[in-house]
């Protein structure tokens, strides 16, 4: 009886084929030294059986694998879509492939997928952690796979890293609207543990604070940084009194922002002319919002080429013994102002 398509093996194709297992090896990888008609046999037999060899099973026994591995903490953030598109974007140039690996949000789903890397002897891991990460690289530099930390300054941590000066960003932002005329402002986003938060809740109170004149700077806390989120701090605004309430909110994230945008066009009140909203990240929903969103801009494709660059960089280096050096690479974001911070004063326009 013919075996079924999905049990057939390398053997079964060069049973079928009448050539040797070596033969059906050289034609999937030196098929220039095979004579063109028996390697002809050979893939007519690979497309009888339906046989697809075992990539993973070749790489454990050639103890080299073509995949690196990512993980990170919102697969639902565009943000991060648009950093994978850049990992992407050298690891196919190079010749790998990209595992991904979703933490979402969570600590121990981060280090299953860290373990999980490290049991299919990935060349590397790119990792945008949640909180400390010590242990994790601890575990994968044991077995030589090198990290590198995306979208955090790695500190002590010893690694490659490639970041965004988030403490200039939220420096820009509450600059911004404090520029439009804005006293009262609300930075949304304040609970997360995340260090990028924090930043830019820092450069928030530093613009806040280096005011010529008195700016109020509260903190709206969200239990996740998402559209919902966002909506749940835009109800929580609007049920204050007119003397209490800010005239414009600061997102930590684009989601926020837009979720803000929902929650006070709910409630009734007016973008901008009520309430300035500016984001962070300028992901694409930003602009394409029924009020386009002010945002700070990161270059979240050349975050995520730059990492895998440094990652390969350091794999090369492993590769012929030679000495590594770590680098932490950082990023200036950039203001992108647009019509959610149109001046309250009634002064200026922007581009929508």
């Amino acid at each position: 009886m013919a075996r079924r398509a999905g049990n057939a093996s390398m053997k079964d194709v060069a049973a079928l084929a009448g050539v040797s297992i070596g033969t059906v090896s050289n034609v999937l990888n030196t098929p220039q030294l095979v004579a063109a008609p028996t390697r002809e046999r050979v893939e007519e037999a690979i497309s009888t059986l339906g046989w697809v060899r075992n990539e993973s099973a070749r790489q454990l026994r050639a103890g080299k694998s073509t995949s690196v591995g990512m993980v990170v903490m919102d697969i639902g953030n565009p943000f991060f879509t648009d950093v994978l598109g850049g990992v992407e974007d050298c690891v196919h140039h190079l010749g790998y492939s990209v595992q991904l690996g979703n933490s979402a949000g969570q600590v121990s789903r981060e280090a299953t997928h860290v373990t999980m890397f490290e049991q299919q002897r990935v060349r590397g891991v790119l990792l945008a952690p949640i909180g400390t990460v010590g242990n994790q690289l601890a575990q994968l530099h044991r077995r030589g796979i090198p990290v590198v930390v995306v979208d955090r300054a790695a500190g002590d941590l010893d690694c490659c890293s490639v970041s965004v000066d988030d403490v200039e960003g939220g420096r820009l932002a509450v600059d911004h609207l404090i520029k439009q005329g804005h006293r009262r402002i609300a930075f949304v986003g304040g609970r997360s543990g995340l260090q990028q938060v924090r930043d830019r809740r820092q450069g928030a109170e530093f613009a806040a604070s280096n005011s010529p004149d008195a700016v109020e700077l509260l903190t709206i806390s969200t239990p996740e940084l998402d559209t919902a989120g966002g909506v749940a701090a835009a109800e929580e605004i609007t049920a204050m009194s007119e003397l209490e309430r800010p005239t414009a909110t600061f997102a930590a994230n684009d989601l926020i922002a837009i979720g803000l945008l929902q929650g006070f066009v709910t409630n009734g009140l007016r973008v901008p002319e009520d309430m300035a909203i500016i984001g962070y990240d300028d992901i694409l929903f930003a602009q394409a919002a029924a009020v386009p969103l002010s945002s700070i801009r990161q270059p979240r494709h050349a975050l995520g080429r730059r990492a895998a660059e440094l990652l390969f960089e350091e794999i090369s280096a492993l590769d012929s013994d030679r000495a590594h050096q770590h680098q932490h690479v950082r990023f200036i974001p950039e203001l992108v102002a647009r019509r959610s911070t149109l001046n309250h004063n009634g002064g200026g326009s922007f581009p929508g």
